[in-house]
């Protein structure tokens, strides 16, 4: 188990601590990362929060693959941002089976009250259309 991230400062940082976060494998780094009640949407129209976001980002850790994040775009109106990113998730799995997961995620930070920015709305499907 790694130490906890410090969430960032500077919102365009919060991805790359992110990333860092999650390529340690650590949920509980990943998870310092979010406000408490941040909102996770595990795909288009469906979103869980609490002990059910923290069982979701389990589930991408678990791929055992690293994920490279690029921010295409951050955009601040005071104590919030949003959060354009380019990711993919690409290897081996411990299963020996192939891994690949890309796309740009849209995602939320707030500033808190110590000046740190973390995620309150993680969308990794971005806009994608809901499945029916």
């Amino acid at each position: 188990m790694t130490e906890a991230p410090l969430p960032p400062a500077d919102p365009k940082r919060l991805p790359l601590v992110f990333a860092g976060a999650f390529n340690s494998g650590d949920l509980a780094a990943v998870d310092s990362l979010f406000e408490p009640e941040a909102v996770f949407i595990t795909e288009p129209g469906t979103t869980v929060t609490g002990d059910a976001r923290r069982r979701a980002n389990a589930e991408f850790l678990r791929l055992g693959v690293p994920i490279k994040l690029t921010v295409r775009h951050s955009y601040v109106c005071q104590d919030l941002a949003l959060l354009i990113c380019d990711y993919l998730i690409e290897g081996i799995g411990p299963d020996g089976e192939p891994v690949h997961l890309a796309g740009s995620a849209t995602d939320v930070a707030r500033r808190g009250p110590d000046g740190r920015w973390r995620y309150v709305i993680d969308n990794p499907s971005g806009t994608d259309r809901p499945r029916h």
